[in-house]
This record gives structure tokens, sequence and C-alpha cells, in this order.
């Protein structure tokens, strides 16, 4: 995706065949609005949203986070099996997950080396890897 998809959140709706409703152009604004990817739970989106002054359900900023995934606006990443984060970023890439923070940033793609996957079961054919490098501070 283009750098001028991102810094207009109805351009970025549209690039993913997404209707633009008012909640959906609200959320994408807050995403992609200044152009900067972002990393955000559906917790931190809820937040924002509501310190913009604007009233939208959690319910709804879930909903339409999956949405955003299905339309390959977004990709979600799981840490710990049970917390979901949502990545502007669509590119393969590592990220790093802060464990004394709880947040999520983006590790330097090209330092990664992955030299050998294991080989997949007869019958299924490799989707993703997600890698998620678990950091805290000493």
């Amino acid at each position: 995706m283009t750098d001028t998809l991102q810094t207009n959140g109805f351009a970025w709706l549209t690039h993913g065949g997404l209707r633009p409703t008012r909640q959906r152009a609200l959320l994408a604004e807050l995403l992609v609005g200044d152009g900067k990817n972002r990393h955000v739970t559906a917790e931190s989106l809820f937040a924002a949203a509501q310190d913009s002054g604007q009233s939208v359900s959690l319910a709804t900023v879930y909903n339409t986070l999956r949405a955003f995934c299905e339309a390959g606006l977004m990709q979600e990443i799981t840490v710990d099996g049970s917390k979901s984060y949502f990545d502007t970023n669509t590119h393969d890439h590592p990220h790093f997950y802060w464990e004394d923070s709880g947040q999520l940033t983006d590790a330097p793609a090209e330092e990664l080396e992955i030299a050998r996957l294991p080989k997949v079961p007869e019958g299924a054919e490799l989707s993703k890897v997600d890698v998620v490098i678990r950091l805290r501070r000493r």
C-alpha cells in the first residue's frame, strides 16, 4: 500500500473495497490519518476514539478491526494466544513484544534470517509465518 493511500482514511477504506461508514471512516482516520503505521489493540483504538470525542462501542471497534483484516488493510498479531494487536503495516515483518509495557513494535526485517522451516503436512500449505520476539527491559 502506498503512503498516499495511508494519509487518507477514506482512500484507505475504498482501496480495501470497504464501504466507508461513519464508524469505519472514524477508525480509519485514527489508524492511518497521519500516514504512520500503527500497532493497536481494540481497547487502545476504542480509547483513542473516545478521546477524540467520538461515540463508538467497543464491539464496533472489534468488528471493524476484523473487517479491516479481512479486507487486507491490516494484519492481526496474537501474543500469548489471547492478546491481539492489529498492525496497519501488512508487509511481512517481525515484531518486538515488550513484556513490561505490553507494547508491540516493528523489528528490523532486514536483520531477520530464517534458514529453514519444517515441512508442512500433506494437504496443507504455508499461509504465514509470524515472528514475535519477546523483550523485557533490564
